[in-house]
């Protein structure tokens, strides 16, 4: 049976294990050919191939329920449940997504594009499945990385507490997130793994043997076994800790042997209660480029398959912004020992491995737990300390009750410093930073800011570092900037809640916020040209609001257009809506964001033109709104 022949994974029942091999090769050879060419997730899902199959090939997907923690590595799920032939359309506008979407497939239980849930999910179904009177079975797999996050943890407490529910947990242990994993629980794994006396008796056991006359190195097989069978011993220790908590533990099992796969599997199944299966896989396995750099080749833009490379940029690009934060917070780390760099387990996304290779001191990554991260900081602050957080915008929203109970209640000096914010492209809805402009402004005490371009980062994190008043956040968007010139050192802080008037007109108002500044720039040439004069504020700051700034102008213009990279209920738009009605100004607004609606994968273009957030679209959109194309008609006739 051939790939492309699997529309339903029951289809893998009552193969033999070399046609699941065959299978499998094939899943990684289709993987790597979509993935080189488009981009997306490589390693996680090269890992757990032998997984999928094994897994699958036990239970009935007709009944039974499957959740993966997170979704990137379940490429090999997608291209055995019906998404073979449009595979290559992976995280393109109208393609199948690079996360699990339970509208794209009756096999996607369930949706997820942030670690640590997959327990959780998994449990309420098998509660659910009980009180129905239902027999289905329920697994989740899960990472290693993920277990350091917090709800991982509750889940397991949660489960082992019912020991007549049903639920098997595959910890898929490849000893990584996206960057290493750091924390207790990885580090007891490889404790374990790497126990001295094991690998003393294991070395030793080697070393004697190749003594022995005429066995030399020939006794390879047999001693890898031996080495194996301690391992296992040595890995037991693990069980231990299950067992306590509930959990009948299995493993470690092989990832990529599918015999044992099947057979631990069908056994799990049959024992009843929570059960763990632990099963060590190797990251990136089968493409030898990708398992020696595993950080790397986590995610990858379109490469070269044969060398591994990416494919240099035909034209010189500016600096991404990620990178001119961590540069900028290195220089002023230099100079303060009192800043911290925090990461909950994104240093290279977020550009603080910088910090890690420059002053490991002032670098900190507590895995994947962001609700640790901000009350951490929190305790930094209460200390002296100037911590800056620097997390995804999706990401932060995890540690919402954080920030308002540990840091914005108390008044802490945190900076916040949001990466990805607005629309980040292909990952789709679960990873939009679409929410931080509203999710934060509600929140007395914080400081909420955006800069227009790359230069204005700069001066944006000296302004988050020097205020000590309490919480602050920037918001910054996925990508490269816009090639403002940068400034090597004497940047200066901002005052806070200051904007710029960058344009003056009489006709317009057109308010610009972080990312959509130039494309309101670019807007109001537009409307140039059609004899409509604009003023161009760059806001800076949503809260607090340039109110002294901006309330004078509207009242004088009487148009006020403003323009966001955020969702528009709550965002930056009704900042101003709500600053003008408190202080008497009772003018039009046409607010530009993004609407009440979820907003799919696809490029960051596809996306704001599938908007109508270009500045033509804008343009015509601030035409109709004010009856402006009739006003220059009959000014020129």
């Amino acid at each position: 049976m051939h790939l492309s022949e699997i529309t339903h994974p029951n289809q893998l029942h009552g193969l033999s294990v070399k046609q699941l091999e065959a299978i499998a090769q094939q899943i990684r050879e289709k993987h790597l050919k979509t993935v080189s060419a488009s981009g997306g997730h490589l390693g996680p899902g090269l890992g757990v191939v032998e997984l999928t199959l094994g897994l699958y090939q036990t239970l009935d997907l007709d009944r039974d329920k499957v959740v993966w923690d997170v979704g990137h590595q379940a490429y090999p799920h997608k291209l055995i449940t019906g998404r073979y032939n449009d595979f290559s359309s992976l995280r393109q506008k109208d393609g199948v997504a690079g996360y699990l979407k339970r509208c794209e497939s009756k096999f996607d239980h369930f949706g997820a594009g942030h670690a640590s849930t997959s327990i959780s999910a998994a449990l309420g179904m098998a509660i659910a499945r009980d009180l129905q009177g239902d027999d289905y079975k329920v697994a989740a797999i899960i990472g290693d990385g993920a277990l350091t996050g917090g709800m991982a943890l509750e889940a397991i407490n949660h489960a082992g507490h019912l020991p007549n529910t049903n639920l098997v947990v595959v910890l898929n242990d490849n000893e990584m997130s996206i960057s290493p994993n750091v924390g207790a629980i990885p580090r007891y794994l490889n404790k374990i793994r790497l126990s001295p006396p094991i690998q003393f008796l294991s070395d030793n056991l080697e070393e004697q043997l190749k003594q022995i006359p005429f066995v030399g190195d020939s006794f390879s097989p047999e001693l890898d076994r031996v080495k194996e069978g301690m391992k296992r011993l040595a890995m037991s220790k693990v069980g231990a800790v299950f067992e306590e908590l509930g959990f009948t533990y299995m493993g470690p099992v092989d990832g990529h042997n599918l015999s044992e796969l099947i057979n631990t599997f069908k056994e799990a199944h049959a024992k009843g209660g929570p059960v763990l299966v632990h099963v060590s896989t190797i990251k990136g396995k089968g493409y030898e480029i990708a398992e020696k750099d595993q950080v790397g080749y986590h995610a990858q833009s379109p490469f070269n398959l044969t060398t591994g490379k990416g494919y240099p940029s035909t034209k010189p690009t500016p600096p991404k912004y990620s990178k001119v934060f961590a540069e900028t917070l290195v220089k002023l780390a230099e100079d303060n020992p009192k800043v911290v760099g925090i990461t909950a387990a994104m240093a290279t996304g977020t550009g603080l491995e910088k910090l890690q290779a420059t002053l490991p001191q002032q670098y900190i990554d507590v895995g994947i737990a962001e609700q640790h991260a901000v009350t951490l900081a929190a305790g930094l602050a209460c200390e002296g300390m100037r911590p800056v957080a620097a997390i995804y915008s999706t990401f932060l929203q995890r540690a919402y009750d954080q920030i308002v109970h540990d840091v914005c209640i108390q008044n802490l000096p945190v900076f916040f410093c949001l990466d990805r914010a607005g629309i980040v492209g292909a990952d789709g809805p679960t990873h939009q930073g679409m929410y931080d402009i509203s999710y934060l402004r509600s929140i007395p005490n914080m400081v909420v800011m955006a800069p227009k371009d790359e230069a204005e980062l700069q001066q944006m994190i000296v302004t988050g570092i020097e205020h000590t008043d309490g919480p602050i956040a920037v918001r910054y968007p996925r990508g490269s900037g816009y090639g403002a010139p940068l400034m090597e050192e004497g940047w200066e802080a901002l005052p806070i809640g200051k904007g710029e008037v960058l344009r003056q007109g009489d006709d317009l108002l057109l308010l610009g916020y972080g990312s959509m500044v130039y494309s309101t720039m670019q807007t109001a040439e537009i409307l140039s040209e059609h004899g409509i004069e604009a003023t161009v504020i760059n806001a800076r700051f949503v809260k607090p609001l340039d109110e002294e700034l901006i309330a004078p102008l509207a009242q004088k213009i009487q148009r006020v257009v403003t323009f966001e990279e955020g969702c528009l209920m709550g965002g930056f738009g009704s900042a101003v809506a709500e600053a003008l009605l408190d202080n008497d100004v009772n003018v039009p607004i046409l607010r530009l964001g993004i609407p009440d609606i979820l907003v799919d994968h696809a490029t960051q273009a596809q996306a704001k033109t599938a908007l109508g957030l270009t500045p033509a679209q804008m343009a015509d959109k601030i035409l109709k709104r004010f009856a402006l194309a009739q006003r220059e008609l009959a000014s020129m006739g």
